[in-house]
């Protein structure tokens, strides 16, 4: 019998982690993040990573023009943020005692 992967890859991020940009042009930067695409492994933090996008007319836009949004960062590039100290921090996953899986800084041991 084959053993079944896992399609959903396990990230170290959720949507609303404040987080720090760790590597690329954004580096040192601080945003939260708006939303996440799983299969690309990116999420798009708000306010960083700016891009223009030339837009056509339409019934929305009727001007068309260029609008600045902002696009996806790689999650490997991305730190979260642990409120009590307001530094970037490394999360593990355990088990609670519920029996249900929780985040936790892996430094101060808290979730």
């Amino acid at each position: 019998m084959e053993r079944k992967k896992n399609k959903q890859p396990k990230l170290h991020l959720k949507s609303g982690d404040n987080v720090l940009v760790i590597a690329g042009d954004e580096k040192g930067n601080v945003g939260k993040i708006v939303s996440i695409d799983m299969e690309k492994s990116r999420a798009i933090v708000e306010g960083l990573n700016k891009v223009k996008r030339h837009i056509k007319p339409s019934a929305q836009n009727p001007e068309g023009g260029i609008v600045e949004k902002e696009a996806a960062i790689h999650i490997s590039n991305l730190m979260v943020i642990n409120p009590e100290t307001g530094k970037a921090a490394r999360i593990g996953r355990r088990l609670n005692a519920k029996g249900k899986l929780e985040r936790y800084f892996k430094k101060s041991k808290r979730s």
